[in-house]
């Protein structure tokens, strides 16, 4: 079992409407307040090498990464950490102070406790006129695929380029692009933290659509191959659909690599693309 079906389980409680997007969203007079949350663990997030500063940067990046999807400006970031040392509260702290005020936000408190892994939480809160709030459904027969930032640095990190190991460590959310995006109102848009592919493939399945993807159209940066940008994440790029036109006018951000189709699935140059991309597990249990 993997997270993706334990959000169906959880949208069976709660509702499939507050599970759809990066972010929950408030209605307040005529703007939304957007909220999103994260927990990074040491042995599965955190890779070998990374600092506690980089720690708390990436831990921020992530949630910033998600209001920045629905087109909001972040407000806030609270953190949580639970802590194998005392002394790594300080680098956590400054880490994440340092990425909160690039990018326009604050981090305004949080809680700490003891953990045997180094455990981080990370809640966010966004602002976001309701006309230029964008959701993960919206998608249109026609609408051209974009995608805003670096696909592969990441994993080309992880794997010891040591060129890619600032973008493992320090990813940079597209947070001023996600607002331009919003006021623009692209017609939907999900960061690609999971990977290009799975995300294509998320958007296929609550859309309805299918995409149909021009492999040399993909961004690819130094030394790393199609395979790496496609299928493999950790990387704070956005991924959005709107009309050419749209994208011509407004002069935005992005790449255009490919089209919204009738036809489900993804599909690389004619080709069935795999469906694969990070993801939590659970083993299954007798």
């Amino acid at each position: 079992m993997d997270d993706r079906e334990i959000v169906k389980r959880i949208a069976g409680i709660i509702g499939k409407g507050k599970t759809e997007d990066d972010c929950a969203k408030i209605p307040f007079g005529d703007i939304y307040i957007v909220a999103s949350t994260d927990m990074l663990h040491e042995k599965t997030d955190f890779p070998k090498g990374c600092t506690d500063r980089q720690a708390g940067w990436m831990s921020a990046s992530v949630t910033l990464s998600d209001i920045a999807s629905s087109g909001a400006k972040p407000a806030c970031i609270l953190l949580a950490a639970g802590l194998d040392r005392e002394d790594r509260i300080d680098g956590i702290t400054k880490g994440a102070f340092e990425c909160c005020k690039k990018f326009g936000a604050e981090l305004c408190g949080g809680d700490v406790d003891s953990h045997d892994e180094l455990t981080i939480v990370t809640t966010g809160i966004g602002i976001v006129r309701k006309e230029d709030y964008v959701s993960r459904k919206g998608a249109k027969k026609g609408d051209a695929v974009y995608v805003c930032g670096n696909l592969g640095h990441a994993q080309k990190g992880l794997c010891g380029d040591r060129r890619y190991f600032k973008d493992l460590c320090e990813p940079q959310p597209k947070v001023f692009e996600g607002t331009l995006l919003g006021k623009a109102h692209v017609s939907c848009m999900m960061d690609v933290s999971d990977g290009l592919a799975v995300s294509l493939f998320d958007l296929s399945d609550l859309n309805g659509c299918g995409f149909d993807i021009d492999k040399n159209l993909v961004p690819l940066s130094e030394g790393i191959g199609f395979d790496t940008a496609f299928y493999y994440g950790g990387d704070f790029g956005l991924l959005y659909t709107c009309s050419e036109s749209l994208h011509e006018k407004n002069s935005l951000p992005g790449i255009k690599i490919g089209y919204v189709s009738e036809n489900k699935g993804v599909r690389i140059s004619g080709t069935d693309a795999e469906r694969k991309g990070y993801s939590h597990t659970w083993d299954k249990q007798d």
